[in-house]
């Protein structure tokens, strides 16, 4: 039997490279970023936002015309 220590399994790290670095938490998620991360919200808005524009847009057009003069 040889008295060498033995080496560990995985690679060696410098000293204290990962087990004194606390564990990274994230931060509090921007609200545009929970709207761009939902699919089904940018789904609905992608028809709510323009059916309700352009259907407001006809309701200003229809307000402003003149009616029609008759012969």
């Amino acid at each position: 039997m040889s008295d060498e220590p033995k080496q560990p399994d995985s690679p060696a790290q410098p000293e204290g490279a990962a087990e004194d670095a606390p564990a990274e938490t994230p931060g509090p998620i921007h609200p545009l970023q929970r709207l761009l991360d939902n699919p089904w919200l940018l789904l609905v808005l992608g028809f709510v936002i323009p059916f309700l524009s352009y259907t407001m847009w006809g309701w200003i057009e229809l307000l402003m015309t003149k009616p029609a003069q008759l012969p």
